[in-house]
């Protein structure tokens, strides 16, 4: 398929549901998860744990319907806000923070946040912890000044963006303008943590390919900078799974804060 035939995440819309399942089920012959549970959420746990990343807001933008990530952070944050493109994608999360009859069921993903040891009501308490953290599922508009307007969110002290910024972006100067206003969204000296795929074009929901912008890890720190960001830790996982669905090359993951000077 023609790179002009690709179809555009924020604009023509996806099937939620099929990237779920495409993505981050535990279902038989899912190949990526290794890339999209496992080095998620080992290294938020890993810093959550640190105990310097912390407070009573975390604001969310991230890709689809996902909410693994989250299962770390409710040990370390109040509130959790969670800014979603499409009514399509909301209702897809809210289903599951409501335990409706169909919800995708994360439960093989909370149970990488417990003890192996642990029973299974453990893990269904994990479920339920961030189910109880987030009751705010927010519809936004990036290219509005108010981003969720009419609504006005309190400041965060900590942001999350999985594998959205470059779905959304047309070209690098796009990726640090949606840096520097999702920095607007933190309080003085506010932690941020990226996750995102690094030198890839596309992904694929269905029958549909979804773009993303290709770049790598000196761009992603150039970019953090640029926005006004201190980077803390910096990991990269090189892929090792075979799969033509997508065509990125390694994951990465940064944590920084919001430079006050």
């Amino acid at each position: 398929m023609d790179s002009c035939n690709y179809k555009l995440y924020h604009v023509d819309g996806f099937d939620s549901r099929q990237s779920l399942e495409t993505y981050f089920s535990d279902k038989e012959g899912m190949v990526f998860h290794e890339d999209s549970l496992i080095f998620p959420i080992e290294n938020l746990t890993k810093t959550f744990t640190k105990g310097h990343i912390k407070g009573d807001v975390l604001i969310d933008l991230s890709f689809g319907s996902m909410v693994h990530h989250l299962f770390a952070a409710c040990d370390f944050f109040k509130n959790i806000i969670v800014l979603k493109f499409s009514d399509r994608c909301i209702m897809e999360l809210k289903r599951w923070v409501d335990e409706r009859t169909g919800a995708f069921d994360w439960q093989h993903a909370a149970k990488l946040h417990v003890d192996i040891k642990e029973s299974s009501e453990q893990t269904h308490e994990r479920e339920n912890k961030v189910r109880s953290a987030l009751q705010h599922v927010v519809k936004f508009n990036p290219e509005e000044e108010n981003m969720m307007d009419p609504i006005v969110l309190p400041p965060a002290d900590c942001i999350v963006t999985f594998c959205m910024i470059e779905f959304i972006s047309k070209d690098k100067d796009d990726f640090i303008r949606y840096l520097k206003k999702f920095s607007r969204l933190l309080n003085p000296g506010g932690h941020i943590i990226f996750l995102g795929s690094l030198e890839g074009t596309h992904a694929t929901v269905g029958k549909d390919k979804i773009r993303f912008l290709n770049y790598d890890e000196d761009f992603a720190r150039k970019a953090l900078v640029d926005a006004g960001f201190v980077i803390d830790n910096c990991e990269v996982k090189k892929r090792t799974l075979v799969s033509d669905l997508t065509d990125y090359k390694a994951m990465i993951f940064i944590a920084a804060h919001k430079d006050t000077v």
